[in-house]
């Protein structure tokens, strides 16, 4: 019984190690994205279906961060910021 309880208290300060670096990652991400997706629109890059695209992703980024559902904010955000890249190349 002593083990079992020793095992659940290491799995739940692991968990929320990695729940708190889920959060700053995604918190990191989206910082980085709506700068990227502010200097693409001051480029001119506002009206590209990428652009469009990824200000919608990170839409739903910033509601998963809400939701603490911290891997799927990071998961948005990283594919917002390739679609950011692509609307800078005009696509």
């Amino acid at each position: 019984m002593r083990s079992f309880v020793l095992l659940v208290l290491v799995v739940s300060l692991v968990s929320a190690c990695a729940h708190t670096q889920g959060r700053a990652r995604c918190g990191e991400l989206l910082d980085s994205a709506w700068r990227e997706l502010d200097i693409a629109k001051a480029e001119g890059f506002a009206g590209t279906v990428s652009y469009s695209k990824a200000a919608a992703l990170l839409a739903h980024a910033k509601g998963q961060q809400t939701l603490e559902r911290y891997p799927s904010c990071i998961e948005a955000a990283d594919k917002a910021r390739f679609y950011i890249a692509e609307s800078r190349k005009g696509r």
